[in-house]
């Protein structure tokens, strides 16, 4: 069985375009019935923070692209170059301008949860890196995108790879909480010292 990974390039798997354009700021309506994800959502696990996100109505008559379960939110700005996979949504949504907008476009051949797990990893970030460009931040353009060579396996590794992935960041998850959970420990002990109060060490 050969399980040679085929190399091609990003455009050909995935369908690219930048978020959706607002004129101005994305304006705040509590009630609205879009939720616009903006680069602060993005949490530094790769999930999306769906309490954060801001609500608004759309103008025009032109049909937004709208997410989709198993789309890609891609972050080029900043000093890492991320993907974001898309697995639930709260309803209609659309994401910001400083996003781009990802479709794979045969779940056949690419899982998004692998392609977003790769972009992630060491041989495509350095090709993004070499790829970004600016002055005052560097970003990366959608033609640099649209060339990133991927390296594609069988889709049941990818598969395996996905799941070890998964695996991984709920145990990292789990870690984060027990750190957290135990750095409160220590600080009720010092207040505690710090008032004269009996300690606790049961």
């Amino acid at each position: 069985m050969n399980n040679a990974a085929v190399k091609n390039s990003l455009g050909d798997l995935a369908h690219i375009r930048a978020g959706h354009s607002f004129r101005g700021a994305v304006e705040l309506v509590d009630s609205g019935s879009v939720a616009v994800v903006q680069m602060k959502d993005i949490l530094p696990n790769g999930k999306i923070d769906w309490s954060s996100v801001v609500r608004t109505e759309l103008a025009g008559r032109k049909e937004p692209d709208w997410l989709k379960p198993g789309d890609l939110l891609f972050v080029t700005r900043g000093s890492r170059y991320y993907a974001v996979w898309v697995d639930q949504l709260p309803g209609l949504a659309v994401c910001g301008p400083h996003l781009f907008h990802l479709t794979v476009q045969d779940s056949d051949q690419v899982l998004p949860e692998f392609l977003a797990w790769l972009v992630g990893q060491g041989p495509v970030q350095r090709q993004l890196l070499q790829a970004a460009s600016g002055s005052l931040q560097l970003s990366v353009t959608r033609q640099s995108l649209e060339a990133l060579e991927i390296s594609l396996p069988s889709i049941k590794t990818q598969r395996l790879i996905a799941d070890l992935a998964s695996m991984a960041a709920r145990e990292r998850d789990l870690l984060t909480a027990l750190i957290h959970n135990r750095e409160q420990e220590l600080e009720a002990l010092a207040c505690a010292l710090a008032s004269g109060q009996p300690l606790n060490l049961s």
